[in-house]
């Protein structure tokens, strides 16, 4: 059945319902977070998903100097805690430093490692210090077997609640391609794994100033992933994508969420 990580009160993997781990990109405003949050949540409750509220504070690894990062710490941290305190779900950020995840760990339920960082073992070592889950995005030049250093490193801090997240391996310039060989070589690692559909449509770099994407192929990775048995599917989405101020190309609209979400529970379903 494999190992349950708890982020809050939903548990990932070792035989529980497939999860749910979306949100926007990255904080645009308040209000707008908040609203987000609102709808996910309302979706989450009638359809009676495991669901866990992600958004970022800083877009650290952003194309060009000049595009659009977020609120920074501080205030994204607060606005991440209204969420989590006002609608009662658990809360995933990433970090992109040591000092980033002692400081996130004490407002978030889990922090997650970007998919660039992955063997950044301070890094690394820093979020397992924090005792919190974590979860790692595999780095798009990394073999799935490469992520068992990874998890050693965040092990050797007797932290085992550990999440491992596909989302798609470097194929040429400014692609991607999600090969689902890796989900079940990740789980033999011992932990539960997450497709991260959205990302794994992304064109780095492909838009000139920002990445570009093909949003409307992420629902079928989706539905490739939890047939091939992921534990759970990170999905950035947004009200109206054409607007984000980060990775619009690759997000999902949410008006395409619920009937996306019925799909793919409806395999993992059949595949149980």
């Amino acid at each position: 059945m494999g190992k349950t990580v708890k982020i809050g009160n939903v548990g990932i993997g070792g035989g529980k319902a497939l999860a749910l781990i979306a949100g926007p990109c990255v904080i645009e405003s308040r209000a707008g977070c908040l609203d987000l949050a609102a709808r996910l949540v309302r979706l989450a409750k009638a359809e009676s998903i495991p669901f866990v509220f992600k958004a970022s504070y800083d877009k650290a690894n952003r194309t060009s100097v000049d595009s659009y990062r977020g609120p920074g710490i501080e205030e994204g941290l607060d606005i991440l805690a209204e969420v989590r305190s006002r609608f009662g779900v658990p809360v995933l950020t990433d970090v992109h430093t040591e000092a980033e995840a002692r400081r996130a760990a004490k407002v978030v339920d889990a922090i997650q490692i970007p998919a660039f960082l992955c063997r950044q073992t301070d890094l690394l070592l820093a979020a397992g210090e924090t005792g919190i889950p974590v979860n790692v995005k595999k780095g798009q030049f990394l073999a799935a077997a490469d992520m068992v250093n990874v998890i050693r490193k965040i092990e050797s801090t007797g932290n085992r609640k550990i999440i491992l997240t596909e989302r798609g391996s470097s194929f040429g310039y400014q692609n991607l391609v999600a090969d689902m060989r890796n989900l079940p070589a990740m789980r033999e690692l011992g932990y539960p794994v997450t497709f991260d559909a959205t990302h794994s449509v992304q064109r780095p770099g492909g838009a000139g100033t920002c990445s570009g994407g093909d949003s409307y192929l992420a629902p079928c990775l989706a539905r490739a992933a939890v047939a091939a048995g992921c534990d759970a599917v990170f999905i950035e989405t947004h009200v109206n994508p054409a607007e984000a101020l980060s990775d619009g190309a690759n997000a999902i609209a949410f008006r395409h969420m619920r009937k996306l979400w019925i799909t793919l529970r409806a395999i993992d379903e059949a595949v149980r």
